[in-house]
């Protein structure tokens, strides 16, 4: 018998077609992650989320589980380690598609988009009053970039091309930003402290959870901006939206949250200083497609008896076998 994927229902048709050359590709029923957890009973591979013991327990066959996206948080990587099932994900092919989103959401902060597409739609033709708004430039500006991996690097690119100054806090230096666009490593405080816009592009793990919290928000400039197209718990959502309320911070632009979606409630909705998007950052075509071929290939790769090129970095250099 071939071996069974399982795959999210409306997956790329492209990626599809490439797992039936090596298995049977069926897609989820159910929506809860009981009823996938069920589901994954007989199943060799498959492209989800949520991976924890318990699930790994209920599927014995199980050799790979690929994450569709770059973030693996969710995933037990430790238990699916002592269960031979590798873990993969997407690096890489939506760098482009949430590099572009931070630089559109720090533009559309700096200029004032959002009063200014309202403004549009309701007052202008009134004439009631002159635009009252005015926007800033990026050019010598600073950005600071929290976590300057591939996604970081990319913004850095970008956000050089229209004139800002560069620093960055990563654990690692990244010698290669710092010779192509001047960056400048700087400790946490110091770059709350220097710049004007805050964009965060650090994975989130127990360190990172809460990294910008209330103590943080309180080292930025009043006039700053914070941008987070990365993980919704590396802020403190709570303590950003009281600094939005008053006025401590200039304001945000948000792709993701502590909860997600979202609770139409939520006091962030009621905000003018915060732009919000539902977790777009990947949503494009060209990354969606980039990222279902990719998830298509580490899956292949382990089925015919390999290691997949893209399995996480706590899984680098393990050969897993399962009998």
């Amino acid at each position: 018998m071939k071996p069974k994927i399982l795959v999210p229902k409306g997956f790329n048709e492209e990626a599809v077609e490439l797992m039936k050359e090596t298995a049977e590709v069926h897609f989820f029923k159910g929506s809860t992650p009981k009823e996938r957890a069920n589901e994954l009973a007989d199943a060799d591979a498959a492209i989800a989320g949520g991976v924890t013991e318990e699930l790994l327990e209920r599927a014995p066959k199980l050799k790979v589980i690929a994450r569709f996206g770059v973030g693996y948080d969710d995933c037990d990587v430790d238990a699916a380690t002592r269960h031979k099932v590798y873990i993969t994900h997407t690096p890489g092919v939506l760098t482009n598609a949430v590099s572009d989103l931070t630089m559109l959401l720090i533009l559309s902060l700096a200029r004032g988009i959002r009063y200014a597409d309202r403004y549009t739609r309701s007052e202008w033709e009134k004439n009631l009053k002159d635009y009252p708004s005015s926007g800033s430039d990026l050019a010598d500006k600073t950005l600071g970039i929290i976590g300057l991996g591939r996604i970081g690097y990319e913004v850095a690119k970008r956000a050089k091309a229209f004139g800002m100054n560069i620093v960055y806090h990563d654990q690692v230096p990244n010698k290669a930003a710092e010779n192509d666009f001047d960056a400048r490593r700087l400790d946490l405080d110091d770059l709350l402290k220097q710049s004007d816009f805050v964009t965060i592009h650090c994975s989130l793990t127990p360190k990172t959870t809460k990294l910008v919290g209330d103590r943080e928000i309180g080292l930025m400039k009043r006039s700053a901006f914070l941008v987070n197209t990365a993980r919704g718990p590396i802020v403190d959502q709570k303590a950003l939206t009281k600094a939005l309320q008053e006025k401590r911070i200039a304001g945000a632009g948000l792709d993701v949250f502590e909860k997600e979606p979202i609770a139409l409630d939520d006091p962030l909705l009621k905000l003018d200083n915060v732009i919000l998007t539902p977790h777009m950052g990947s949503l494009t075509r060209e990354a969606r497609r980039g990222m279902a071929l990719m998830d298509a290939k580490n899956i292949s790769q382990v089925l015919k008896g390999r290691v997949p090129d893209n399995v996480v970095p706590e899984q680098r250099g393990l050969v897993v076998t399962k009998e």
